[in-house]
């Protein structure tokens, strides 16, 4: 079953520069922990409609496909199709100026085929969001 988790950061930039970042989905694997392959298969207004990414992390590999919906303030994926670890995945960056900064919330809802005991796997998705906010702000911040 899968339960949806969220966190926030605030990153000293405004929205268009944090999303210009997300949205280069294929400079992932520089920045992002876990990621080593992101290529985009199709491309759409806003940013990419359609990529591929290759992971590992914790001893655990998997490659899996997100469709992108792209807004002004933000982005939603999700899973194309189940893969060898994951049943669904459903996602988004939601942004909001904060005077001058950006306020980032991460949501994420993953249903894993691996078993795992409730209070673990929320524990793992809390560190997958907070790992993944932390290195945007890093990457964001970086580039300015």
């Amino acid at each position: 079953m899968a339960d949806q988790a969220s966190s926030s950061i605030t990153i000293d930039a405004t929205p268009d520069a944090v999303l210009a970042v997300i949205r280069d989905v294929e400079a992932y694997p520089d920045w992002t922990g876990g990621i080593s392959k992101a290529v985009v298969v199709e491309p759409g207004t806003g940013g990419p409609a359609k990529a591929t990414f290759s992971m590992s992390a914790s001893g655990l590999s998997d490659e899996y496909t997100l469709l992108y919906d792209w807004k002004a303030d933000g982005v939603s994926w999700t899973l194309a199709a189940p893969t060898k670890l994951q049943k669904a995945q459903h996602g988004s960056y939601q942004l909001s100026d904060d005077a001058g900064s950006t306020k980032v919330t991460y949501l994420l809802t993953m249903d894993i085929k691996v078993p795992m005991i409730g209070m673990m796997k929320r524990k793992a998705e809390k560190m997958i969001i907070d790992s993944a906010l932390k290195e945007l702000k890093k990457r964001v911040e970086s580039l300015r």
